[in-house]
């Protein structure tokens, strides 16, 4: 179970990603290391020997000599496209600053169908948020906006028959600074799921700011500091008040029209938002290849997802 990148994470560049990865053997021994980056260990017996299957993604223990999946409950489990072709895709999708939409995977991998594409980028998707990641801290900036349609006649936050509402904190760091964000679709501007969405994003303790939306009344019970600005009352207009919630939520619409022509539809758009935070969190690093390395890392980690859940998404 050697490998390819010997003491480097992940390749720099797209010359060395083609290096790294000339062939599926190469592609299995990057996913094993990131599976077992301790050193290979047999849910079974607790071994730690085991060779590669010839031709084949499975290791056989050394110990009880059963064979072990190196793609059983990942991402790429029971999938019959070559791993070469998935790594091709997570490097294309995490290089390009925008992303990538399922037509224009289709198109750089040259792949027989659209819907192939399609759940490739939904199944990474599901790869992207890591469950029990850290919460947000210090002085937060929270709303929320709306994607798509209005109906006519509808204003404030009333019930969108036509629109997804969605929930954003983002961190307030210095000078007008975004920190990291989350964002979360909720069913309504209630007391009970703003409180909710801010207890699931920040952390207990932490400065919270919004408008005076009465949705947000709980949050000082809830164990923040509750700094409610009045926006009529300031004079100023609302991204001036809350500039860093604002621009998110502008860039977070410029992106889902732009790499996506603004086709997301509601059950779908979770994995979307999750698309965005993986992004939006790691913007400022210097390689890309840093965010392939993180969004393998996470797939090995993450549970495999039949087609037809995929197309259902979430209610």
């Amino acid at each position: 179970m050697g490998g390819s990148a010997g003491a480097v994470d992940y390749p720099r560049t797209l010359a060395e990603f083609n290096a790294w990865f000339p062939d599926e053997a190469a592609c299995l021994a990057y996913l094993a290391r990131l599976r077992w980056p301790d050193g290979f260990a047999c849910p079974h017996c607790a071994a730690t020997r085991a060779w590669q299957l010839a031709r084949r993604r499975k290791l056989r223990c050394a110990g009880c000599r059963r064979e072990i999946s190196i793609t059983a409950q990942t991402v790429f489990a029971d999938s019959h496209l070559p791993l070469m072709t998935w790594f091709a895709a997570a490097w294309y999708v995490t290089s390009q600053k925008p992303g990538a939409s399922a037509l224009g995977l289709q198109r750089v991998l040259g792949l027989g169908s659209y819907r192939t594409a399609w759940a490739m980028l939904h199944k990474l998707r599901r790869a992207m948020v890591r469950a029990g990641r850290d919460q947000l801290a210090g002085e937060i900036e929270v709303d929320e906006t709306t994607i798509g349609a209005s109906q006519p006649g509808s204003l404030g936050r009333g019930t969108f028959a036509s629109e997804a509402i969605v929930a954003i904190a983002v961190e307030a760091l210095p000078r007008g600074t975004c920190g990291r964000v989350r964002l979360a679709r909720i069913p309504d501007c209630s007391k009970p799921v703003l409180t909710g969405f801010v207890a699931g994003a920040a952390a207990p303790g932490a400065v919270i700011y919004t408008d005076h939306w009465l949705g947000y009344s709980g949050l000082a019970e809830a164990g923040f500091l509750h700094q409610a600005t009045s926006i009529a009352a300031s004079g100023d207009p609302a991204h001036v008040a809350m500039p860093r919630v604002h621009r998110v939520s502008s860039l977070l619409k410029r992106w889902l029209l732009g790499t996506h022509q603004g086709a997301t539809r509601p059950h779908q758009l979770d994995f979307y938002l999750d698309e965005f935070t993986f992004r939006f969190n790691r913007r400022r690093s210097r390689h890309r290849g840093l965010l392939f390395h993180r969004l393998l890392e996470q797939a090995v980690e993450a549970d495999h997802v039949p087609i037809r859940d995929l197309i259902g998404g979430r209610p």
